[in-house]
This record gives structure tokens, sequence and C-alpha cells, in this order.
């Protein structure tokens, strides 16, 4: 039976992994001991029941396969050093490492207990703080306001951001900027936009403790705790190596239609981790992901390739708090719309998408 090695157990990994499980002998390596939901994350810093909720253990993922929990190293061809094991060899070889975010839209640690704790001092930081400084006013620190407002409508907000307006990246529409804006102020955060922070805040992130800090263009801003809501970098530097030739200055690998890495035969990837040309997000990586699994059983059975990925339309999902929010949409016509708190909240504010991934997990 051909062995799957997939490196990372995020939304992509996992889709993969139990997709080829009934078909191949698959490892996933993945270096936290629980898979982390990170598209809930923002809530869990905010609500303790989240706070355990988003933590999900992998031993049910696999009926044959198998999770070795340990950091990849490098790799050479199909082959993953992994850090505490022996090195591991597939006959296909599947990248699905995903990207890095700051705290607390994603967990970095191994150990989800240690997560846990610090995201149970940040609440106790956040019950106690008046005033909160958010850097950044894309869809993370927009999500992350809503969240803070929600849960704390006592705390102050301010958001800095050195583009004009926020979701200052292209692809929105100006009624989705338009309808999270109204919303914003409806829920007091203030908005100072036009310019970025002449200088860090001189505490670190998530910790209480007032400070004062200024933009590039003057404005002071006080505040108790802060938090860094922009700088996604991909998650690829054991690849430097044996890739290094395929990777984009920014960490992503190129991949052809199949989701081939190039240049290869039995290697893939899919997730953030790629140069795919659409937003990095949780649905198109499962998207990826079932194309590689359509591919591999091809491949293991003799055939060719015969699925190939096209990204479709953007479309965004942007909750504020459990109740609120707006959503920019591609209908079954193709055509780009703007949803309100009511439907957005059924997409995504009320479970955050929870009890899919707890199925896909296998758990109860």
């Amino acid at each position: 039976m051909a062995k799957v090695v997939v490196v990372g157990g995020g939304y992509g990994g996992i889709t993969v992994a139990g997709g080829l499980d009934d078909f191949a002998d698959v490892v996933l390596i993945e270096q936290k001991d629980r898979f982390v939901h990170h598209a809930a994350a923002l809530r869990a810093a905010v609500d303790p029941v989240w706070r355990d909720a988003i933590f999900m253990p992998y031993s049910r993922l696999l009926q044959r396969g198998k999770v070795v929990h340990g950091t990849a190293m490098r790799v050479e061809g199909t082959t993953v050093h992994v850090t505490g094991h022996e090195p591991i060899t597939g006959d296909y070889l599947v990248l699905a490492t995903g990207t890095t975010y700051p705290y607390p839209a994603k967990h970095m640690v191994s150990q989800a207990y240690v997560a846990k704790l610090r995201l149970e001092q940040t609440q106790n930081s956040l019950a106690d703080a008046r005033r909160v400084l958010l850097v950044g006013a894309g869809t993370v620190g927009v999500e992350f306001a809503g969240e803070l407002t929600s849960a704390f409508p006592h705390l102050e907000i301010t958001m800095v951001d050195k583009a004009d307006t926020i979701l200052g990246t292209e692809g929105y529409l100006p009624q989705l900027r338009e309808s999270i804006s109204q919303q914003l102020q409806e829920r007091g955060v203030h908005l100072v936009l036009g310019s970025p922070l002449a200088y860090s805040p001189p505490v670190d992130v998530g910790v209480l403790s007032p400070f004062q800090v200024s933009t590039a263009a003057g404005v002071n801003i006080e505040a108790d705790i802060w938090f860094l809501c922009h700088g996604s970098r991909t998650a690829s530097g054991y690849l430097n190596a044996a890739y290094g030739d395929v990777l984009h200055p920014n960490g992503r690998i190129k991949v052809n239609k199949y989701l081939q890495v190039e240049g290869t035969e039995r290697v893939f990837a899919v997730g953030d981790i790629t140069d795919v040309p659409e937003s990095k997000r949780a649905d198109a990586a499962r998207a990826h992901a079932r194309v590689v699994i359509a591919n591999i059983r091809n491949l293991m059975t003799g055939e060719p390739m015969a699925t190939s990925y096209l990204p479709g339309k953007e479309w965004v999902i942007l909750p504020l708090g459990p109740d609120s929010g707006a959503s920019q949409l591609v209908d079954q016509n193709g055509e780009t719309k703007i949803v309100g708190p009511r439907e957005t909240a059924e997409i995504k504010g009320t479970d955050l998408m929870v009890s899919l991934i707890r199925n896909q997990l296998r758990l109860p």
C-alpha cells in the first residue's frame, strides 16, 4: 500500500489525511498536540467557553493511519525530518503547513494547555482594561473589534491602519466597507486611518500595562492593552534547502493546476502555502485538499491526474460578535452581493463552524 505523508494538521492537512485514510498508509505530521480551530480563535480570546472549544484532539481523525507530533525541520524529496523522530519517507508528500499570524488570531505554541493559560490571562486582562488598541483594520482587526465590543461593552476600542479605509486591500465592495464601518461606529470603535504607528507600543502584545503611542501623522493614542492584527507569514522555512527554486520571496510555493509542486511528480501542496492567486481561507484549503485527494488516488491506481483547481470568486464573512457583521458572497448566478447581520450570524457568527470541524475530525 502506498504511503502518503502530510505535513501540517490544519484545515487542508486534516482534509487530505482523512480523505486518503481508507486508501493509503497515511502519516500526518503536526507540531501541535491538538487541532486549533483558528476561525474561532478571536472568539476564544474573549469567551471562556470558546477557550476550550477551539482545541480538538486528532485521536479520531485517522482509523488506519497515524498522527506524528513533531516539527518538520527539513524535506528531502518525499522524506521529512521531524524533531524527536526518525525521518519519515512517503511515496507521496503533501505540504500543508499554512501560515503563522500574531496572537490571538493564531496560536503557535505546541501544547494546548499553554495556549489556554494565555487565553485565560488575556480574558482577565481585558476585563480589567478600559482602552484597547488594535493595530490593523483588515479582516482580523475588524472581527476582533466585534468580539471585544460584544464581550466587553465597557472597552474603548481604537483601530489604527495605514490605509485610508478599513479592509484596505483589494477585492472588497464599497458596500461591505460601509456596512462594517457603520456597525463599528455604532459600537463606539474609534478609527484612526491613513497613517501607521510611528513606533510600536513599549509593552508586549496582550499585556495589561497602560502606555501612550503616536501615529506617523502625529495622532496620540492612550491604551491599556494592544494587539497586532496584521502580519501573516507563510510557514515554509523548512523547505528552503530542497525547494528554494520553487519558493517565491513571500515563502509561497509554486504549484500547477493539479496542485503538484512545480518540478515534482509526487509532491503536492494545499492551503495558504501555495501560490494559488486567491485569498487564504479555510474553505479554499479544503477545496485544494479535495483536488489533491482525487489526483493522488488516480496516481495510486495507475491513472493520469484528472482533477484541476480553479479559484472561485472571492467572498468574505465578517461577523462582529455572535449577532452582527456583514458578508460579501457570490450567489448562484455568480453575482457578488452584500448581506447583513442576520445572514452573517447564520453562516458563521453563532457557531463559527465548530460543528463542521468536529465532524471532520470525527468527534462527537
